[in-house]
């Protein structure tokens, strides 16, 4: 049973690393961060195969809620902040626009 542990554990981790060339070249900023978070859940799914391999899986499992937790209010951080730069961005663009009006 383990053989298949180790196999999910090895596709997961190639996910991981094709996933990781989006976090690189990704065209948009919000590519980088949905693969980012991407890269957070299978690391999410690596620490439950990784408790069933060691055969302590309630201990990692409680690790593995826990770092999903901070996966999603990072990611929900990050866009927020994301969507007020780009509102003051905007603003500052159309007060730039009226004092030339002027």
């Amino acid at each position: 049973m383990n053989h298949v542990y180790i196999a999910a554990t090895v596709t997961v981790l190639f996910g991981v690393l094709v996933v990781l060339r989006r976090v690189i070249l990704g065209p948009t900023v919000h590519d980088r961060i949905l693969a980012v978070n991407v890269i957070g859940t299978k690391t999410i799914v690596l620490l439950a195969l990784v408790g069933f391999l060691y055969g302590r899986p309630g201990f990692f499992l409680d690790i593995a809620l826990a770092y999903a937790l901070i996966n999603f209010i990072a990611t929900i951080a990050v866009l927020r902040y994301m969507e007020r730069r780009a509102a003051l961005r905007s603003r500052g663009a159309a007060n730039l626009a009226e004092e030339d009006d002027q």
